[in-house]
């Protein structure tokens, strides 16, 4: 968040994968707080986002956002045009939380000592992943369904999957060949999928397990296997 007329600082985590869009700003001495409705904005917002990623897009209906925000349905309209303008908006928001989470928790796997594409990895594919669908990476959620949205949506979606794509691609060596982000980032959320399909349970821990070890033999060129 940038904060006009008020002193600021920025966080890099370009280190851990995180890419331009992902950099994120807090500000000292904030001059001005959020009004109510700004507040009352970011919770229905927030709401959204994580039920997207529950229930999928068909699952999320006004009237239940509005309700587990704690507001009534009728005063949607005061803060969305539509229905597609939440969502777009929930996408962002399941974007951005998700790329921070992915970030610090690399960042600390490269603190002990990690390259940063076997802390993306590792993290990405971790077991606590598989299990945090509502908080998890919103593509490997909702991908199957983004083709099938309004222009809108499927717009907000494509961000999401290109910036997963320039995470990867800041977590490589400089001398990565053309398209490893995108065959990369594939088989993440591929594995993802398949390991949530599967259950949080033995089978599906051990698939996350078998894609961290490939994944990490076959691309990770700055550290040892």
């Amino acid at each position: 968040m940038i904060c006009s007329g008020a002193r600021r600082r920025t966080i890099d985590v370009r280190s851990a994968g995180y890419d331009d869009h992902h950099i994120f700003w807090y500000c000292a001495g904030m001059q001005a707080q959020p009004n109510r409705k700004q507040l009352t904005h970011e919770r229905i917002v927030e709401v959204a986002a994580r039920a997207i990623r529950r229930a999928g897009f068909q699952g999320v209906g006004v009237a239940d956002i509005m309700k587990e925000a704690g507001l009534t349905h009728g005063g949607f309209y005061a803060h969305f045009a539509s229905r597609d303008a939440l969502l777009c908006e929930a996408l962002e928001k399941a974007g951005s939380d998700s790329a921070a989470r992915v970030a610090k928790a690399a960042a600390e796997r490269q603190a002990r000592g990690a390259s940063a594409f076997r802390a993306l990895v590792e993290n990405y594919l971790s077991d606590s992943h598989l299990g945090a669908t509502e908080s998890g990476c919103p593509v490997a959620a909702l991908v199957s369904e983004m083709p099938r949205q309004s222009r809108a949506v499927g717009n907000a979606a494509i961000q999401r999957v290109r910036a997963l794509i320039k995470t990867v691609q800041r977590s490589l060596a400089p001398a990565a060949a053309a398209g490893e982000a995108a065959a990369i980032a594939s088989q993440l959320v591929g594995a993802l999928q398949l390991a949530r399909a599967l259950g949080n349970n033995p089978e599906g821990k051990a698939l996350l397990a078998a894609t961290r070890r490939q994944l990490i033999s076959q691309y990770d060129r700055t550290s040892s296997h």
